[in-house]
């Protein structure tokens, strides 16, 4: 059974809220080192401020609860959404006054407490505590090339903890996020839900960030509002002219002429045959065409006269 920061808040397992807030309270300001000058006060200070920071915390508080230190510390499996994940291992920011300030809301604790061996403050009231938001949880959305070309809606399942009506217990409660994919996003396009991170008593939820990453296409690949489709061709076809064919996302069928000589560095550039652009849909990048060309394997002898015959021409 894990008891070490019950034990140090001189508490039971079944405290509530309330009770760890008090008792955290007392023992504070007793041990607080500006006030106690024994030697080991500021060790007691030190783990008084590490039990509260986990114990005040309802998903922290759970995981020490059910796994105790080493699965606080060392990280635990759980879900977010469809993907599975380790939680974050638990390390205290090892700054005692840091936990003592946000506490009581105040630089400077003791100007409005009675010195004597239990202190009040004046009134009897304690301030609201300062909160704090986590940081962003960001997730990666896998998109297709034909989804960031068309647009569409994605929905995503999230686990979350959601406070109680009562303010201090909590449960894990699934949510729907929608997310409308607008043509012409790009790589690294980020998807903001506000405060949808668990919640807790004294902390205001993280935004979750999820972060486009564009799947590989079998046919085009991406540059910037541009798409580069490669074409193969025979050495023919690249000396003599040709055609070549290239299906849209869109599924239109394009046919190209190519009137030029093709070299290794040529490319045929298609105005208006690329991406959406994301600010105005109306308009697209362009396609742009470059080429391998199929050099044949063997020639026989007659075939090499002839190709020598071919190119030997005056302008």
């Amino acid at each position: 059974m894990c008891s070490e920061y019950y034990d140090k808040l001189e508490i039971n397992r079944n405290a509530t809220d309330a009770d760890i807030k008090k008792a955290y309270r007392r023992l504070s300001l007793k041990f607080h080192p500006s006030s106690n000058k024994e030697p080991e006060s500021a060790e007691k200070f030190y783990q008084l401020g590490e039990a509260y920071d986990v114990l005040s915390d309802p998903r922290k508080k759970a995981t020490y609860d059910k796994f105790g230190v080493e699965g606080l510390k060392g990280g635990i499996p759980y879900e977010f959404g469809s993907g599975g994940a380790w939680s974050t291992k638990y390390v205290y920011h090892g700054n005692p006054d840091k936990t003592f300030r946000q506490f009581f809301g105040s630089d400077n604790p003791f100007a409005d407490f009675y010195t004597n061996d239990i202190p009040l403050l004046l009134g009897g009231l304690l301030p609201e505590e300062v909160k704090t938001q986590d940081p962003p949880i960001e997730r990666d959305l896998h998109l297709s090339l034909d989804d960031l070309f068309h647009g569409c809606t994605k929905k995503i399942k999230i686990s979350r903890r959601v406070m109680n009506d009562d303010g201090y217990t909590s449960g894990i409660k699934d949510k729907i996020l929608s997310i409308d994919v607008k043509p012409g996003w790009k790589e690294g396009t980020k998807v903001i839900f506000s405060k949808e991170g668990d919640q807790g008593p004294n902390k205001i939820p993280a935004d979750i960030v999820f972060i486009v990453r564009q799947k590989t296409h079998p046919q085009f690949k991406r540059q910037n509002n541009d798409l580069i489709y490669k074409a193969q061709i025979s050495l023919a076809m690249a000396l003599t002219g040709c055609s070549v064919n290239v299906e849209t996302l869109d599924g239109r069928l394009l046919n190209i002429p190519i009137n030029d000589i093709v070299h290794f560095t040529y490319q045929k550039v298609v105005t208006g045959e690329g991406m959406p652009l994301s600010q105005n849909p109306s308009q697209r990048g362009n396609l742009i065409l470059i080429f391998g060309i199929q050099f044949p394997e063997r020639l026989s002898p007659d075939r090499k006269d002839l190709i020598k015959q071919a190119l030997l021409f005056k302008n």
